[in-house]
This record gives C-alpha cells, sequence and structure tokens, in this order.
C-alpha cells in the first residue's frame, strides 16, 4: 500500500491534569522512535507512513496513555489516502 498521512489528536484523561502533557509527550516521544516522518501541529500530530504502520501507532498511543493511568481517552483520527501515495510535503510545499 502506499504512503498515508494520518493526523492524530489524542486526550488522556487522567487524575493529574497537570500530568496531561507529560503522556502526549510520550505519546510524541514513541512516534519520533519510530524514524516516520511526522509534524506537531497545536492541535494534533500528523504521521506520514504506510497504513499498518501508522495505524500501529495510534494503538501503541492508547497503550501509552494507558500506562499512565489514563482512565479514558479520546482520539480523533483522520486518514488522507491516495491511490499512488501522498507526502505530507506534497500537501503544504505551496505554503512555505
Amino acid at each position: 500500500m502506499s504512503k498515508v498521512n494520518l493526523s492524530l489528536q489524542i486526550l488522556p484523561l487522567i487524575e493529574d491534569e497537570k500530568k496531561l502533557y507529560y503522556v502526549v509527550d510520550e505519546v510524541i516521544d514513541y512516534i519520533k522512535k519510530t524514524g516516520l516522518d511526522f509534524v506537531v501541529s497545536p492541535m494534533e500530530t500528523t504521521i506520514e507512513g504506510e497504513m499498518d504502520e501508522v495505524l500501529d501507532i495510534v494503538k501503541k498511543a492508547q497503550e501509552i496513555c494507558v500506562d499512565n493511568n489514563a482512565k479514558r481517552i479520546i482520539s480523533s483520527i483522520k486518514i488522507d489516502y491516495k491511490v499512488g501515495g501522498i507526502t505530507m510535503e506534497e500537501k503544504i510545499k505551496n505554503y512555505k
């Protein structure tokens, strides 16, 4: 399958609200370690990779939140799939 873009917004609901950013940072650190291209923005993180790779990241992100005592996780996911693939650079090159 071709490269896709997946945007992930994750909100772990944890008792200590001060720890929320710590948990989100843990998810972003995991994404960094995958070696895939990604962009962090104020509301979500966009990842470029094969469909299975990016969906595995979503699953692992949920696990990271649970491992950090999240009792509930609200996630929003958007996937941009194009036959032949699509890159983040292709989509934003006119705005750089």
